[in-house]
């Protein structure tokens, strides 16, 4: 639990800007570094890749990664740099947008019931149901009563995931405006990447504070032991991942999963 204990939130939450370029993490491998951080990465992965397919197996327990931040925060780069050396047998990642006319017309949790993991998987949301009492808050959406009576349906419904077998496992990926900016910026100067801007984004951008803020109380809100959450630095990418993939490691070896146990009556089986 040492890793984990280091992410937790704490009761009097604050998120400051200082603390997103923060490495609560010693940098491993033989040169520390940069190139040691992702040499450590590199060994959890791989050791989180031996344990997924006993998950799978095994069939008993289910995972979900939930992924908030804000926009360049990392959520994308995160899937794609952590999960590449797991078995995509038994993963999945969604991705929630502004939902369809259809799921609009449900409450809010309708669509992300439907994608929470089944036994054996795991399943990565970037961005999630919290978008339902973030954004929405933030943009006059919901008034404070309705996010309130929100977070209590967020809370019955993670409560109910966990008790039918669900781990769940929040992080939220902590970026400063300055790093935000830069990276904001080197998407509008990449045309491989100008694809990812959204002019939305500027305009989020002079709601920062509102923004950490809804975090904030959200997070507060809904942390639980059955349901934590992790405020993880996100300025550094390779810092970031390494979080993540101790975060994860740390909760899956918890588990204590094995393979399941041999059939006897296969003993003696022979295939000619």
């Amino acid at each position: 639990m040492k890793n984990l204990n280091l992410f937790r939130i704490p009761t009097d939450l604050k998120l400051r800007e200082a603390d997103a370029a923060s490495q609560p993490l010693a940098a491993g491998g033989k040169d520390g570094g940069k190139n040691g951080v992702k040499e450590e990465t590199e060994r959890l992965l791989e050791r989180i890749a031996e344990l997924q397919p006993m998950l799978h197996a095994q069939g008993k327990h289910k995972v979900l990664l939930v992924l908030q931040g804000m926009d360049t925060s990392g959520k994308d780069g995160a899937i794609r740099s952590l999960f590449s050396k797991i078995n995509p047998v038994g993963l999945r990642a969604v991705a929630f947008k502004a939902p369809t006319d259809t799921e609009a017309a449900h409450d809010f949790l309708w669509r992300v019931h439907r994608e929470v993991p089944g036994q054996g998987e795991i399943v990565v949301f970037n961005r999630s149901h919290y978008e339902d009492v973030l954004i929405t808050r933030v943009l006059g959406m919901v008034d404070a009563k309705e996010c309130k009576r929100r977070y209590a349906h967020i809370r019955d419904f993670e409560r109910m995931l966990a008790e039918t077998g669900t781990v769940v496992i929040k992080v939220f990926l902590h970026i400063s405006k300055d790093e935000q900016r830069a990276r904001l910026q080197a998407r509008l100067d990449d045309p491989a990447k100008q694809w990812k801007f959204d002019p939305a984004d500027i305009a989020q951008r002079k709601k920062w504070s509102a923004f950490h803020r809804a975090y904030e109380e959200a997070m507060l809100a809904t942390d639980a032991g059955h349901a934590p959450w992790y405020v993880v630095p996100a300025d550094s990418k390779p810092q970031r991942n390494l979080a993540i993939a101790s975060i994860l490691l740390e909760t899956l070896e918890g588990l204590k999963l094995r393979w399941p146990k041999p059939d006897p009556a296969l003993a003696d089986v022979s295939i000619k």
